[in-house]
């Protein structure tokens, strides 16, 4: 299975409302779940009293799992006020800005971009997948860190049209 029908499967996968679909090959299995279990955080602040006793944690929350990333309220405010396009991940992986880390990124804020031109990289898989741009224009903000994990459809830059 090469990457372009991984993809598709992807896109299927959330397009359809299907949860989960898990193929199996011979030396090849991937697994595709689009609504992960919820991350619960419990947060406990020393300086106050609490008048009221914690609701109890389910024991499937409190194991550690997948970190989530966080999402970004300020990237639909920002595109509200202007015309920015947004470069979206195509794929769940982690995202580098580099080859590798002693390379300068790709892109850097105030940067030109044209299609074609490669922004990042998303390792999935133990694949390094360079994702380019289709847009052309003015790179205004990075919207993930680097070496960060990314969801699928995620917002990765904000991009001043040309």
């Amino acid at each position: 299975m090469d990457l372009k029908e991984i993809q598709a499967l992807i896109r299927f996968v959330s397009s359809q409302g299907v949860d989960e679909v898990e193929i199996s090959q011979k030396d090849f299995k991937l697994v595709i779940k689009k609504n992960p279990a919820a991350v619960t955080t419990v947060t406990q602040v020393q300086a106050l009293p609490v008048a009221q006793p914690l609701p109890a944690v389910p024991a499937a929350a409190a194991m550690p799992s997948a970190p989530v990333a966080p999402a970004t309220p300020a990237a639909p405010a920002a595109e509200s006020k202007s015309n920015l396009i947004t470069i979206k991940s195509p794929m769940i992986g982690t995202f580098y800005r580099s080859p590798n880390p002693d390379s300068p990124f790709f892109v850097q804020v105030g940067d030109e971009v044209k299609p074609g031109k490669v922004v990042c990289i998303i390792e999935a898989m133990k694949l390094f997948n360079e994702i380019e741009s289709e847009v052309s224009g003015r790179i205004v903000k990075v919207l993930v860190d680097n070496s960060s994990p990314v969801e699928y459809d995620q917002p990765l830059f904000l991009v001043e049209p040309a």
